[in-house]
């Protein structure tokens, strides 16, 4: 009897012991998606933005170091005319001077453009495709109109006769008086906003002279903003006193003539109208115009 017990609690404690195997769990984790062994591309918003103005391989090494150089002026001007709108607004009488009463918005907008807009699509070339440098008389470039809406072509005269900014207000120089395109960021300014990829086709020609832009800031303010040449202006005016002679500048003063008097008195019954942005060239003349033909063989100096 004794030894039946024995047996049956060394079973029971056999039974119990941690040693005997267990069943191994039956669970299943879910796997994840098989990959196809290529990686999928990551969307960037900002992939093939281009911020530099793409220069043409026509253009030697020579011409290449000189127009890059002279376009990162171009953006510097431009980006020295927006921040100042943004630190001055309509407080700057510079700004007041040019755009009147109306919304410093739109001309900080374009300048902006010109400094970050994508340019991509644009070229500048030396090759002159469209024969324009060799058989117009002192073209110093020209937007290629309906041959080719992002390009612009400059010619050798540019780089014998442009100025760079730490030339501003040097040689007698004057907003006033003197060629917009005397300096090269000036001059490749004018030529940008003839781009669609910059201006939108947005941007024309309102005001003639130093004088017409003041009159227009002061019967038409809403047209500012949207004029190419008061854009130059208030950009190199705007250079020459915070940048070239701070606090002074040279800004000089246009003397108007009987002709302009009597403009300006038929100017005040009449609004402005834009001209046309056709096929642009702006000649090399030193001697104060700017002048360039377009689309429809207007000339159009200022």
């Amino acid at each position: 009897m004794m030894y039946r017990v024995a047996l049956l609690l060394a079973a029971a404690t056999a039974s119990a012991s941690p040693l005997v195997p267990r069943e191994a769990p039956t669970s299943i984790l879910p796997s994840g998606p098989e990959t196809s062994g290529e990686s999928k591309s990551v969307y960037n918003w900002s992939e093939g933005w281009e911020t530099k103005y793409p220069i043409h391989e026509s253009c030697n090494a020579t011409k290449h170091a000189a127009l890059e150089f002279a376009l990162d002026e171009t953006m510097q001007l431009a980006q020295h005319a927006r921040d100042h709108l943004l630190r001055f607004g309509d407080k700057s009488d510079l700004v007041k001077k040019y755009f009147g009463n109306s919304s410093t918005a739109v001309p900080i907008g374009w300048f902006d453009r010109v400094v970050s807009a994508d340019k991509s699509a644009m070229t500048f070339r030396c090759d002159d495709p469209d024969k324009n440098c060799a058989t117009q008389d002192a073209w110093a470039g020209h937007w290629r109109g309906d041959n080719a809406t992002q390009e612009t072509v400059i010619c050798d005269l540019s780089f014998q006769i442009r100025k760079n900014l730490f030339d501003v207000c040097a040689h007698g120089f004057t907003v006033a008086n003197s060629a917009l395109n005397t300096y090269w960021a000036v001059d490749l300014l004018h030529r940008v906003l003839h781009v669609p990829a910059i201006s939108e086709e947005l941007v024309h020609h309102y005001a003639e002279d130093y004088n017409d832009a003041l009159r227009l800031a002061k019967e038409e303010p809403e047209l500012t903003g949207y004029d190419s040449d008061i854009l130059q202006m208030f950009a190199i005016d705007a250079w020459a006193y915070d940048i070239a002679v701070p606090g002074a500048g040279c800004t000089g003063t246009q003397e108007e003539t009987e002709d302009e008097d009597e403009e300006t008195s038929t100017a005040t019954t009449t609004s402005a109208s834009p001209t046309a942005t056709g096929d642009d060239a702006d000649d090399g003349d030193a001697g104060g115009e700017n002048c360039h033909t377009h689309a429809d063989g207007t000339a159009h100096c200022t």
